[in-house]
């Protein structure tokens, strides 16, 4: 049966390192995504690097994961059934100082697998798995593995909600954090794409923003929260982002004035069946500390204006009465 590996390097969803010590066994990918058919063994491969100053032996095991909460960090449930026990890799390895290695594995789907997603980790730890078939307590270091078994899945959900973090309507300057919860009912993960478009009191575009820059899944069976930060155009200096006082974020503001109502426009496709789904969020940003001191420059000048125009008045009275009396 034909199968299809992808061995890509990504960005993990709440990725899983348990260190073994400062100086540590490196294993890369940090994820793999994997398809396959009922009935198929699939082949792949890891890579492991001895960071250690001494040979040392790691031990293999595996478990089974499910969401956490809506952050997208894994939980671990054990290798009683599923995907956990369809792995198989060495299950010890001796890697002098400095030693690299390809360390391959494989998956056998069973027959009558149902499709979908099915999600696990293979660990690579410094103590032997327990005589009970669980898992060491010792320093350990996984990659998780993504599989799609083949066949009719079912999508289904949808957005839940999308606003400004903790609800927040009025900001004094940027950054401004959004965020959105997005529910998987399917069969197997989904990763969100799209964009955030922000427009101004006058309706021109702002920024535009990407919804998910790191191409975070959504398990089945879960929600997860997603957030966008909409940060300063212009990179602040270490200095600058130390200080907080009132005149360094007046001056902040004006170096990236934004003032006004605003509208964030977010636009979301996923799945294999292109879902769609768009929301809308307002929110206000009120640059008080920047309009304060130049309502205050303003007055003072007023003032300063005024008190020299009198002078100059005065000045001017008496030179023609002078001139008068001549």
């Amino acid at each position: 049966m034909k199968f299809l590996v992808h061995l890509g390097l990504l960005v993990a969803v709440g990725a899983i390192f348990f260190p073994l010590n400062a100086e540590a066994l490196t294993v890369s990918p940090v994820r793999l995504e994997i398809t396959g058919d009922p009935g198929a063994t699939v082949q792949g491969e890891l890579f492991l690097f001895n960071e250690q100053e001494s040979t040392k032996t790691f031990y293999s095991s595996f478990e089974n994961f499910e969401p956490s909460g809506d952050s997208g960090t894994p939980y671990f449930i054990g290798a009683q059934d599923g995907l956990a026990t369809w792995l198989q890799t060495d299950s010890q390895i001796i890697l002098e100082s400095g030693e690299r290695i390809t360390m391959p594995f494989s998956i056998t789907i069973p027959q009558g697998a149902e499709p979908g997603g099915y999600f696990a980790a293979i660990f690579w730890g410094s103590q032997p798995p327990s005589q009970d078939g669980g898992v060491s307590i010792g320093g350990k270091i996984g990659v998780l593995i993504l599989l799609r078994v083949s066949g009719e899945i079912e999508e289904s959900g949808g957005l839940l909600n999308f606003n400004g973090k903790d609800r927040q309507k009025f900001f004094n300057s940027l950054p401004v954090t959004f965020e959105y919860r997005l529910n998987n009912t399917g069969g197997d993960r989904v990763v969100p794409l799209g964009e955030i478009k922000i427009k101004n009191t006058f309706r021109f575009t702002s920024a535009t923003l990407l919804a998910n820059k790191n191409e975070g899944s959504v398990l089945p069976g879960s929600a997860r929260k997603f957030s966008v930060v909409w940060e300063n155009e212009t990179p602040k200096s270490t200095e600058e982002n130390t200080e907080s006082g009132f005149f360094s974020t007046a001056l902040n503001q004006l170096k990236d004035f934004h003032f006004g109502w605003y509208t964030a426009n977010l636009s979301l496709v996923w799945g294999k069946t292109s879902q769609t789904a768009q929301a809308a969020y307002n929110f206000f940003v009120i640059p008080w500390q920047l309009l304060v001191l130049a309502a205050a420059i303003l007055i003072f000048l007023w003032f300063t204006g005024r008190i020299f125009l009198k002078k100059y008045n005065r000045r001017i009275i008496e030179q023609a009465l002078r001139n008068q009396q001549q």
